[in-house]
This record gives C-alpha cells, structure tokens and sequence, in this order.
C-alpha cells in the first residue's frame, strides 16, 4: 500500500512511518521544515515539502496513494484563534480537499475525546455521544470541526473517511504530555486536583498505530472508534509511574477541585482582560481533561475492527525506562 501521512516527524506520525515501512508499505509524508524533512526520511519516508493549507502540494504528494493518514494538528492549551482554526479547521479542509483530487481510497482522522470537553463529564464516553454546542476551548473546538469535516466528506469522489479517537496518548518518545507534566513538577506548580485518585483511560501509541492501521483497512466510512489501552487505570498512580521512568520525585501537593475551577477561570479571564503575554498557568480545558475522570470505551474498535490494543501498560512503562 502507499500511504501520504501528516505529521510525520511527531510522536504519533513517526511511530506510524515506522509500522507502515515495516509491513512493507510505501510512505510519503508531509514536512513543513528541514528538520521535518530530516526526521522522515530518517524513518524511511519520501518527504513532501508543504504546508497544510498548501492544496497543491499536499495533491502532489497523494497522487497514486491509495490511503492517507492525518496526524497533523496544532495541539495547544492556549494561543491565538487563528492558529487554531489554520492548522486544524482549514488545514483539514485542505487535505480532504486534495485527498478527492488525489483519488485516494481512504482517510484516515487522529481525532480526540477532547472535543467533548464543555459538555457532561466524560465517562465511560461512546461513540454515540453527540459533541456539546460550544466545547470548552480552541484545542477542542477546532479538533471537533475538524472532525465534523471529516466525516461529512465520507463517500465523495470515492473517498472513504473513517475517524480514530485515542485518549491520553502516551509511550517513549512522548513530546506533549510527559514533558509539560516533568516541566510542571520541577517548577513546582504541579497539583494533584482532587488528589488525583479518579479513573482516566490511556492508549499507548502503539496502540494508536494500531488502530490506525486497522481503520485503514477495515474502518467504516463515516464512523469514528474510541481507542485505548483497556480498562481505565487510576491518573494519580498511573502519572506516577511514568514519573519514575524519567527520575522524577513525585510531589504530594494537591488542590481542590472546585479552588482549581475558580482560579482557572479568572487566570483565563485576567489574560483575556490584559492581554497578558504567555499563558494562564491553569486552565479550564486541561482540568476537565486531566483533573476529573475521563474514560471511553473502546468496545466498537475491537467488534468492528479487530483491535486489541496489544502494548500493555507494564510493556509501555518498561520500555519507557530502557
């Protein structure tokens, strides 16, 4: 198979190059820079040189795939709107657009359990939930436009669209959560909200990869399947544990939920207000997602597609600490 991926030289793309090239597929990937263009080649992928609003280019890349995987995303906690909106309204936009032009067969979409973020708690979440009106912040606003896009171009032009939503990614080589929790914890604003003993599902990232691939070949189009590691593990041990395989004390302060809630929300207003420089140092997105149980059910990916989620957590951690 020849596969076109976006966000190929990040933590879930590269793993995915690697899985692709060694079944034997043919990968060619999207690179916005030189060192986007060093690490995928370094994994064995034909560089495209491009951005995600660059139609053209990313048509020029797909031409003969027969599948393409989308990665790219910008994943923030904060900044301004229309970066949001570029990269992952108007971004995906651009690669369903070129994918039709293309003739690929299927799209595959790395969605999020964010988008419910604003709504009811998220537990024990499936795919019939519906995505709240007005979800709570950009990240999870502009994911789920995204993925709202996705889904409605299943079947033009011949074009299959299928949606993976893996929650709490995680493994070695992690660019985003494990490094902004180290950074947090050595600069002491690190708090266990709540004491951190509630339920939250994970997914190793080769159980991302995983999934992926089985949606590629067997997803239904216009359906989205939750993916995770299995049964939900307690967040406080769980980040404790991936704390250990850096060498990180883990630190005891806590706070309470609802002191959390208000504080975020007058830090959120207070650089709203000002105009303040940076971000808040607590907000409300990441509390619903990080501070309170979050849990989904992956029983769909398995029925339907086979999924197994095959790294085990003790795998994951082990191979963290080599």
């Amino acid at each position: 198979m020849r596969v076109f991926v976006t966000g190929g030289s990040g933590f879930v793309g590269g793993r995915l190059i690697e899985a692709l090239k060694s079944r034997g597929d043919e990968v060619r990937a999207l690179a916005r820079s030189d060192r986007a263009e060093e690490a995928v080649r370094a994994l064995g992928a034909e560089p495209v040189r491009g951005e995600l609003d660059d139609v053209e280019a990313l048509r020029r890349g797909m031409e003969g795939c027969e599948g393409v995987v989308h990665c790219a995303a910008h994943v923030k906690t904060w900044g301004p709107r229309e970066e949001f909106f570029r990269v992952n309204v108007r971004g995906t936009e651009s690669v369903l657009s070129a994918a039709r032009q293309a003739g690929v067969k299927v799209l595959v979409h790395v969605g999020t359990e964010a988008m419910f973020v604003g709504g009811r708690p998220i537990v024990q979440a499936d795919e019939t939930w519906k995505r709240p009106e007005k979800p709570l912040g950009l990240y999870p606003l502009t994911k789920a436009l995204a993925e709202e896009r996705v889904l409605a171009a299943n079947g033009l032009d011949g074009l299959r669209t299928v949606v993976v939503r893996p929650r709490f990614i995680w493994g070695k080589g992690d660019l985003a959560v494990l490094p902004q929790i180290i950074s947090s914890v050595r600069s002491g604003q690190f708090r266990w909200i709540g004491g951190g003993r509630y339920l939250t599902s994970t997914c190793h990232v080769a159980n991302v990869v995983e999934g992926i691939l089985l949606a590629l070949e067997k997803g239904r189009g216009g359906q989205a399947y939750f993916l995770t590691d299995g049964e939900p593990v307690e967040f406080r041990d769980f980040v404790t544990r991936m704390l250990d395989t850096a060498g990180v004390e883990v630190p005891r302060g806590e706070l309470p939920r609802g002191v959390a809630r208000a504080l975020a929300a007058m830090a959120e207003a207070a650089w709203h207000l000002l105009s303040l420089k940076g971000e808040p140092p607590v907000h409300r997105s990441v509390l619903r997602l990080m501070g309170e149980e979050v849990t989904v059910q992956d029983a769909k990916a398995r029925r339907e597609l086979g999924y197994m989620g095959r790294m085990t957590r003790e795998a994951g951690l082990a191979e963290m600490r080599s």
